[in-house]
């Protein structure tokens, strides 16, 4: 779909976010494998030893997990309101399915991962990491079968990792919070109250948000609450002109949907992957099988491929019993299953997380092995489900 719309016309901005973050997925697998490439070849030091190059008074590493990611933290936090408001998830009929089997998708995983870690206490700050799914990964995934999924469980897996970031929102902001410097969380404040004084008085420009949401950066950047959250406060700040019946408001309409309209492609297309590469790389020099199969690991890996399919597919397998819902148009158990599968691909946010909940980098690496035992595992049986039971929906 064109992404330039004549005046007027409603854009179908579900459509385009599938679209968009499908393709950013595929690429998003091709420079993780790069990365990993890079990081076991003669080019590792100069990889590894770049990302602690200083801009200023942050690494390059930290300009890309911290700055970089406030944007697609943004994204997410348009996306969220957008959803909850106006779009697929404005209803409670809506949410039901997919805002209990995210629910069920984070608590399992977590469980999962606890139950390897019982006994280390300093791990268990880890119990968060395999609770996230990566939906350009996943979608990415989905999107090689084409017809042969039905568009129902598109819908119902975006929905489900759009509430699943939320969630994810809401853990860091609990959870993963330093000592707070109260002067710059006031600050913060102030400005965020600055900010609601805007959208009250119906201010459609879009620079005045984004002046005072960098200016917001760097007071949470300072206050000791991740900074990427300001990205979310400020989203949710941005207008939304609610358009019943249409739902999808044209750029013109609404701030909210032309801000999300022009950072999709960036988001998709260049933070993420760059976030990705640099944080993907992990050399495999020395790993045995007892890096494996450490609590740490497993707890990861399994909380992906187990807590996840357990979580999902249980959940929907409960409401569905109850007759509270029913499984998306068209789509039969076994794809049920391939995406409650795919929901255990954590790539992004498992990484995100784990660079929150751990400061070693050695403790970093084996997260990192976990969370690509779990994804790869995750997404090749989840494939495997969907191109066995797929051709049903072929016809």
């Amino acid at each position: 779909m064109s992404s330039t719309m004549s005046k007027g016309r409603i854009q179908s901005t579900l459509r385009h976010f599938l679209d968009n973050e499908a393709s950013g997925g595929i690429i998003l697998m091709v420079v993780a494998a790069l990365a990993i490439a890079i990081a076991n070849s003669p080019m590792a030091d100069a990889y590894f030893n770049i990302l602690h190059v200083y801009i200023g008074p942050l690494s390059i590493q930290h300009w890309i997990n911290d700055a970089l990611m406030a944007v697609f933290f943004l994204l997410v936090g348009l996306e969220i309101k957008r959803e909850m408001l106006d779009g697929q998830l404005s209803t409670w009929s809506r949410r039901i399915l997919p805002g209990a089997a995210a629910a069920g998708g984070m608590v399992f995983p977590a469980l999962f991962y606890i139950y390897f870690n019982w006994n280390n206490a300093s791990a268990l700050r880890g119990w968060a990491i395999p609770t996230a799914t990566d939906i350009a990964f996943a979608l990415g995934v989905l999107s090689l079968f084409g017809k042969r999924v039905p568009a129902s469980l598109k819908i119902f897996l975006a929905a489900l990792a759009i509430i699943d970031d939320l969630g994810a929102v809401i853990v860091i902001a609990l959870f993963y919070t330093a000592d707070l410097n109260l002067l710059a969380l006031s600050g913060a404040a102030i400005v965020v109250g600055n900010l609601i004084i805007f959208n009250r008085m119906g201010v459609k420009a879009l620079w005045p948000y984004l002046v005072l949401g960098a200016v917001l950066w760097v007071l949470v950047f300072s206050s000791g609450v991740h900074a990427t959250l300001a990205g979310v406060v400020l989203a949710l700040t941005i207008p939304l002109k609610i358009t019943p019946g249409t739902p999808e408001a044209t750029h013109a309409e609404s701030p909210l949907h032309k801000l999300e309209h022009h950072l999709h492609k960036p988001v998709a297309f260049a933070i993420v992957p760059i976030f990705g590469f640099a944080n993907a790389g992990v050399s495999f020099a020395g790993v045995s099988m007892s890096i494996i199969t450490e609590p740490l690991t497993m707890g990861v890996a399994a909380g992906l491929l187990l807590g996840k399919l357990v979580g999902v597919l249980g959940t929907v397998a409960v409401l569905v019993n109850l007759k509270l819902a029913e499984l998306p148009a068209q789509a039969s158990w076994g794809q049920m299953a391939g995406v409650a599968l795919l929901c255990g691909i954590g790539f992004t946010m498992s990484l995100f997380l784990g660079l929150l909940a751990f400061n070693d980098p050695n403790v970093q690496d084996h997260v990192k092995i976990g969370i690509l035992l779990g994804s790869l595992t995750s997404g090749l049986i989840g494939a495997v489900l969907l191109t066995a039971f797929g051709r049903r929906s072929e016809t």
